[in-house]
């Protein structure tokens, strides 16, 4: 058996405390080779709250889409380049891991080729993504998925030393959360490389964006349970030579963003940015806009307010710009 599950030897009786350390101490480990997909599912289900599932070394042929189910567990592989999902023969699902539960780590794997969005959150409290990293492995298509990682509707957000490659919507994004952290991370060659969308109280610093559409959007849009985006800092980030053409699939908000954009802030309240280094975005380093389509939506705001920047690091514009602004 390549899937071994290993318990700690404890007396039959054992209070409730001591139950729970029996749970986090239980690991399952699943390896590479034959019915790779049908073993992974089987971990992420049969591991107990509070337990880990340790994927070793290797390349993983996946034909389905994974989900996991359970609270307070922790996904771990051997490293982002070590340890890797392929999803490029996926037969069916529309992302490569689907998380619902609580209090999960995903930490030190990748997951490359994925018919819809790589790895997506959804509806959770406290989600934490530590040393993963996202690829569309053929270059930039429309045909890739949105989104790399991609938390929404979740609360206490961390995203921290991820790699985030070749997306067709945005590389790293958090939509209609709040209390997120986006650090230490790399967005390239995505349309957009970080995007919060929809969401409160959010720091993105210590990130590099560079050779994406546009680096780093701090967005706000109608007709979503979750609008009115403030409380935003984007700081202490190198957004530099973000000069990917546009291969946003027509109708996606991000199709608009014209190449050669370092920062754009759409519609949101309260940011602040200060302390990041912007180079070589042709379009504009940083682009302060309302939302300019129609909507039907009476309680939607379209217009930023109270965008403080200050203390960034410009170098002279190359001033190509493209799109509306051309």
């Amino acid at each position: 058996m390549v899937l071994a599950l290993i318990l700690a030897m404890l007396p039959l009786q054992r209070p409730a405390a001591q139950q729970f350390v029996d749970a986090a101490a239980t690991i399952i480990e699943v390896a590479p080779g034959d019915d790779a997909t049908e073993r992974l599912q089987e971990a992420l289900i049969m591991v107990p709250e509070g337990g880990t599932v340790r994927l070793l070394a290797g390349r993983y042929e996946v034909t389905d889409g994974l989900s996991l189910d359970v609270p307070g567990v922790t996904v771990e592989g051997a490293g982002m380049d070590r340890t890797v999902l392929s999803f490029a023969g996926q037969e069916t699902g529309s992302e490569g891991l689907l998380v619902t539960a609580d209090r999960v780590t995903l930490k030190d794997f990748a997951v490359e080729d994925t018919k819809g969005d790589a790895i997506k959150a959804k509806g959770v409290k406290t989600i934490s993504f530590i040393h993963l990293r996202t690829e569309w492995t053929g270059g930039p298509k429309p045909t890739n998925g949105s989104y790399g990682l991609y938390p929404v509707e979740s609360e206490n957000v961390l995203i921290d030393g991820c790699v985030a490659i070749g997306a067709s919507d945005a590389g790293i994004y958090v939509g209609q959360s709040r209390h997120i952290v986006v650090r230490n991370s790399r967005a390239e060659r995505n349309v957009a490389g970080i995007e919060i969308e929809n969401s409160f109280f959010a720091d993105v610093h210590d990130n590099l964006a560079s050779h994406n559409t546009g680096g780093i959007l701090v967005f706000d849009l109608p007709n979503l349970p979750q609008q009115g985006g403030h409380d935003i800092r984007v700081f202490r980030n190198r957004i530099i030579d973000n000069d990917q053409p546009n291969f946003a699939p027509p109708g996606n908000i991000v199709a608009n963003v014209p190449k050669g954009t370092g920062l754009m802030i759409m519609a949101n309240r309260r940011v602040e940015v200060f302390g990041n280094v912007f180079r070589g975005n042709a379009t504009a380093d940083v682009l302060v806009i309302s939302y300019p389509f129609d909507y039907d939506d009476s309680r939607y705001a379209p217009h930023p307010a109270a965008i403080f920047i200050h203390d960034n690091d410009y170098a002279s514009p190359l001033f190509a710009p493209e799109g509306r602004l051309a």
